[in-house]
């Protein structure tokens, strides 16, 4: 992302199968700090913008024609233990190959960008900054907070990160303070549901134990609206898109599967950064993949 989920009663486990069913330099010279501001002055702009009751949806057409944005998704950074299998490992990766991977990005001159700018990109073709990629991490573990923020923040990057709210405060885990910082300091914050159960299954109360009271329990924590939202596993199912339409969000990430043709806004891409790749192969897989 072993550690392992339990669907209904103490799940917060592991984060680390959660969604195994898929997986520049620092701103130093001034031309960097431009394009820095511009960035801050986009986001801020989208963030006002995307907002279902002001914004206009694009037809599916319009948004599956628009050249697709990399996203990445990451679950565990940690080093291996000798108990982790050799699945398990694609989900996590050692800290060094992770700030190696992310020292690659920002040489290679990637700018991150928010899910707020995203969807505002897909949806009305606003600009990017060159070499746009999104970050996403899964699941609320918490060397996503102790070791992978401060790496982003030491290139300016930011990230969106999906939480899910079972797992708060539990060993291993994010707090909700801890959450509330990374929300203050710039990154996005998105629902990953209560305890991961699959989406392709809800029914009846689902609704409200997956859906709504975790939804509520984030934007308490940050004071803001939580507006996109991870699939558990990746798996989704048409039949679902209309209930988290009608909730207020404005599109959902899968992993690597093609999008609906008829909801692309919420079937959006992501690949898994393996615990395997060298920031060479990522590079690659970046290119081949969008």
């Amino acid at each position: 992302m072993n550690r392992f989920l339990c669907a209904s009663l103490f799940v917060a486990s592991t984060a680390l199968l959660s969604c195994q069913t898929a997986s520049t330099t620092t701103v130093a010279s001034s031309a960097d700090s431009a394009v820095a501001e511009k960035t801050d002055s986009a986001t801020s702009e989208t963030a006002k913008a995307a907002d279902p009751s002001t914004v206009k949806v694009a037809s599916a057409a319009t948004i599956l024609a628009r050249k697709q944005v990399p996203v990445l998704c990451y679950h565990q950074i940690r080093d291996w233990k000798p108990t982790d299998s050799k699945t398990a490992k694609d989900y996590i990766v050692p800290i060094q190959a992770f700030k190696d991977q992310i020292k690659m990005l920002a040489d290679s001159g990637y700018h991150t960008i928010s899910t707020d700018q995203l969807y505002d990109y897909l949806n009305t073709g606003a600009a990017l900054p060159s070499k746009p990629i999104l970050l996403t991490f899964d699941d609320t573990d918490l060397d996503q907070y102790t070791i992978a923020a401060p790496t982003l923040k030491k290139y300016g990057f930011k990230a969106m990160y999906f939480i899910m709210t079972v797992s708060l405060g539990r060993p291993h885990y994010m707090s909700s303070e801890q959450v509330k910082a990374l929300s203050d300091e710039g990154n996005e914050i998105g629902s990953h549901t209560w305890d991961h159960h699959n989406f392709k299954k809800y029914q009846g109360k689902d609704w409200e134990t997956q859906i709504d009271k975790p939804t509520k329990k984030l934007e308490e924590i940050t004071g803001k609206k939580m507006k996109y939202f991870a699939y558990p596993f990746g798996l989704w199912n048409a039949e679902g898109i209309p209930e988290l339409k009608k909730r207020g969000f404005l599109a959902a990430f899968q992993l690597a599967e093609k999008r609906d043709q008829n909801d692309p806004l919420f079937t959006i891409r992501r690949i898994i950064a393996s615990g395997y790749w060298a920031p060479k192969t990522l590079r690659n897989s970046i290119v081949n993949s969008f």
